[in-house]
């Protein structure tokens, strides 16, 4: 049996510095093992990471072809953290 390949919170700023390597990776383990991921940003916004619509649309296509997506709405535990740290500052829920 394969281990499962982890990428732990995608996010644009490391796309963005790893944005073929990253879809590299997706399309080596597309058929030939488990992949986990976690995302900041919804898949409407990869446009902005990825150089063009098609690797967009590759990343996700091979992602969500044999995945299960699991969104989660919920405060972000960081945040959290922070405003009861300093309960008057802002922390911005802007991604």
């Amino acid at each position: 049996m394969k281990p499962v390949y982890v990428i732990q919170t995608i996010s644009l700023k490391e796309l963005l510095n790893a944005r073929r390597q990253t879809l590299h990776v997706i399309a080596h383990r597309y058929e030939s093992g488990s992949m986990a991921t976690t995302a900041n940003h919804p898949f409407s916004d990869w446009d902005k990471i990825f150089t063009d619509t098609m690797m967009t649309v590759a990343a996700i296509d091979r992602l969500v072809h044999h995945g299960i997506i699991m969104e989660i709405q919920a405060e972000s535990f960081r945040k959290k953290q922070a405003m009861e740290r300093n309960p008057q500052h802002k922390v911005s829920s802007e991604r």
